[in-house]
């Protein structure tokens, strides 16, 4: 292994099996999200049961997060994963088979809402221990010195599923229907559980294994909020999503103002991912450390600009265009937020930083598509999409002027204590 390797961490066999393990669980994941999107407003044509969607997923998510967080600091990791991708198949096969015409033939559509929500409400208290369970995971198998190296290509991993799961699951529903698309979502996480056995058990690194719950949860709050550059990035990154959420309004322009149907309702939820991955693979070349936070502010910036060209286009490419260049601003700021939690995070918190993360980030995705539900409900669809990328510039500029700290963020400086050497853009 040499410096400036961007191989770093691909050369390590088990990070490599890890990868492996994320892209069958995350295909299938974002498969099944555009898809219950997709069924769920064909039954209702209403923008406020896509803002349900968020919202059932966002309330488990960011009420348990904080306690997953302690619970995955003090179990072992590879076991806990396990655990919570059976769990995630059971909510894969019931998804199924709601959308058999044989079993649903006889409900009514209030009634498969509700069993659809109650799914979704089971799947965001699961999703609340996999962010902390696969960000401590992946400093358990690469070595310290390699872990901006290992984030960069775990996150290209995530965005790359993301981008084949949101593209196929538009051409799925065209090809297979509704029902058998979330049959292959069921194969595709099956298979997820069976790949992380390759993966060996992982020893607990936390020596306060029997600390007291509110005492280890006050411990992970206090950290984040006393290092301002890990509070800066997730509060700006928070507030972008929350308002730049307008993905979970696709549907509608796909249906109803584009009028590009299933396949056209794929390319869009697939363009943002697209121009992401490419952003990240380039960051594996040609990282992003210098100055970091003002290329963090100008990224969210380039999003909150996109996000209101798309809101305002009525031609099919160039809302294409608008969504592929909100990922590539997008993923700037993915990997440098998690270049700044893997480096700055001690070993033995991970999992309740990583809470706190999903609870900024993760959560605020929900809560954003819960957002441009009932905004689009009051406003407007196009409305909506402006407004959020309006406030997401609004956002860029009142923390460019009021946290200078923030602004002059270099990360350098960090590197050079982990033993890694980076080429400057």
């Amino acid at each position: 292994m040499t410096k400036n390797d961007p191989y770093a961490a691909l050369r390590i066999k088990e990070f490599n099996t890890f990868l492996l393990m994320r892209f069958l669980l995350v295909f299938g994941w974002s498969m099944q999200f555009i898809v219950i999107e997709w069924q769920v407003y064909s039954l209702t044509k209403d923008p406020w049961s896509l803002a349900l969607i968020g919202l059932m997923e966002f309330v488990p998510a960011f009420s348990m997060a904080l306690f997953a967080g302690h619970i995955v600091d003090q179990k072992e990791k590879r076991n806990l994963l396990a655990l919570c991708i059976a769990a995630f198949s059971l909510i894969s096969l019931g998804l199924f088979l709601l959308t058999w015409p044989e079993i649903v033939s006889d409900w009514s559509t209030s009634t498969i809402l509700y069993s659809i929500y109650a799914l979704v409400f089971f799947g965001g208290f699961l999703r609340s221990f996999f962010g902390p369970i696969l960000f401590s995971l992946i400093a358990l198998i690469v070595p310290k010195k390699v872990y901006p190296n290992a984030a960069t290509w775990s996150s290209s991993a995530w965005q790359i599923a993301s981008v084949v799961g949101l593209a196929f699951s538009g051409f799925a529903i065209n090809w297979f229907g509704v029902h058998w698309s979330l049959c292959i979502v069921f194969s595709l996480v099956v298979l997820s559980f069976f790949t992380v056995f390759l993966i060996s058990k992982k020893p607990i690194l936390n020596t306060k294994v029997n600390e007291p719950i509110l005492q280890s949860l006050k411990e992970g709050l206090s950290f984040v909020f006393n290092t301002k550059a890990i509070l800066g990035a997730l509060t700006l990154d928070m507030i972008s999503v929350l308002f730049g959420g307008a993905v979970i309004l696709l549907p509608i322009f796909a249906q109803d103002i584009l009028c590009v149907g299933s396949e056209g309702f794929g390319i869009l939820r697939a363009a943002p991912s697209v121009g992401a991955i490419l952003t990240m693979i380039a960051t594996a070349y040609i990282p992003i450390s210098k100055n970091a936070g003002m290329k963090l502010l100008t990224a969210i910036f380039g999003f909150g600009v996109c996000i209101i060209i798309f809101g305002l286009s009525t031609s099919f490419w160039v809302s294409v265009i608008a969504l592929f260049f909100s990922g590539v601003t997008d993923g700037v700021s993915m990997v440098i937020r998690q270049t700044i939690l893997q480096l700055k995070t001690p070993d033995h918190m991970r999992g309740r930083v990583a809470s706190v993360n999903s609870m900024f980030i993760g959560s605020s995705n929900e809560l954003g598509s819960f957002e441009s539900g009932v905004t689009a409900k009051l406003m407007g669809t196009v409305t909506a999409v402006v407004f959020g990328g309006t406030m997401t510039l609004i956002t860029v500029i009142t923390t460019a002027v009021v946290s200078p700290t923030f602004r002059n963020l270099d990360l350098r400086e960090d590197f050079k204590d982990s033993s890694i050497d980076e080429p400057s853009l």
